[in-house]
């Protein structure tokens, strides 16, 4: 999988002083920096910490490390004994871990915005793949059409259950994947973490990145929109400030070597529609973030617009196959306003919307 996996979390304690801006960054004489590497999601993590108590630091970083953990034993596919490995295997889940419950009942929001492109329930059409193409002489065009009516039929968000009591799977061969969320919901988590620990400048990056606060020279990070298949090759530049970025890219996990099939699967036609080189999202939190941008990977750009329109402080960036680029936003507070004005002009018999 050539998609980034590599945990990168740069902090600054909230008692260290920021430079003036235009100075150098540098971290406070008395700042300790803690560091931390080990697994992390399927890859390889590490942690930054600058702060000023020796065991403040140590603590934080080792919590960090420890919810990572936690987190991963409830939302990894490849774990077996994951509790999403479990909901899979037994199609039912009592007494759910609350952050599961959290995360699926996200994921059910974005399917119904986004009129199920984004379907936690794909996991039948990715196995259906990896199977097809990982057996000696896969015909380069596909699984036969046979067997992907057979795997559409075992996907569907309205067949997923969610309760604070129960998850649920009705549907006979169904299975659900969190790759498409998990990481995002993990960068948040995290992030929430060393907030309450006092770091109020934080730059959180699984692949999606959240920022909290400013950046330590005192302006917002900065995140760069690089090409999926070379990330030194730069099509744009955003500013996170108490934001997330994710991205999704048809040049990220293929399973043919031609390419035709990708990771971004329609979980309508079984396909990859391959309609963007890369969607970038920024939102206010990571695991939305991470969902919209698999979804609008898949959308025609007005479906797109349409649905930003009920999303405030939600933007897409877009790199087309041609290299032109477009970038939609969702609505702001303003538009919100006018909107409701409209509606109740629209509701009162001869009314005139306002401005």
């Amino acid at each position: 999988m050539r998609r980034r996996r590599f945990l990168r979390i740069l902090a600054t304690a909230s008692g260290l002083a920021l430079p003036r801006p235009g100075a150098v960054a540098a971290p406070a004489a008395d700042a300790l920096l803690v560091t931390w590497t080990g697994p992390a999601l399927g890859g390889i993590g590490s942690i930054a910490l600058h702060h000023p108590d020796p065991q403040a630091a140590r603590q934080l970083v080792a919590a960090c490390a420890a919810e990572l953990r936690r987190l991963e034993a409830i939302f990894s596919l490849w774990q077996p004994d994951s509790r999403l490995s479990e909901l899979n295997r037994r199609g039912v889940l009592v007494a759910p871990p609350p952050e599961m419950v959290e995360l699926l009942d996200e994921g059910q929001r974005i399917a119904a915005l986004t009129g199920g492109l984004f379907d936690v329930t794909v996991q039948p059409l990715w196995a259906l793949y990896r199977d097809h193409f990982t057996a000696a002489e896969a015909d380069p065009a596909g699984p036969p059409r046979a067997a992907l009516e057979a795997a559409l039929a075992r996907i569907g968000h309205g067949r997923l259950r969610v309760s604070r009591d129960r998850i649920a799977l009705t549907g006979r061969g169904m299975a659900v994947t969190l790759n498409g969320i998990a990481q995002g919901y993990v960068t948040d988590r995290i992030a929430t973490l060393l907030r309450r620990g006092g770091v109020a400048h934080t730059l959180v990056d699984l692949g999606e990145a959240r920022a909290t606060g400013l950046h330590p020279e005192g302006r917002p990070w900065r995140a760069a929109l690089s090409d999926p298949e070379a990330e030194d090759r730069i099509w744009g530049e955003v500013e996170l400030l108490d934001r997330a970025l994710a991205t999704s890219g048809d040049g990220g996990f293929v399973f043919d070597p031609a390419g035709r099939f990708t990771h971004l699967l329609d979980p309508r036609s079984g396909r990859s529609p391959r309609r963007y080189h890369a969607v970038s999202v920024l939102a206010p939190q990571a695991a939305r973030a991470d969902a919209l941008s698999t979804a609008f990977a898949l959308m025609p750009e007005a479906e797109i617009a349409t649905v930003l329109r009920g999303l405030p402080g939600v933007e897409a960036h877009l790199l087309r196959h041609d290299g032109s680029t477009a970038l939609l936003r969702g609505a702001t507070g303003q538009d919100e306003a006018r909107a409701r004005a409209d509606r109740r002009g629209a509701e009162k018999p001869g009314g005139v919307a306002l401005p």
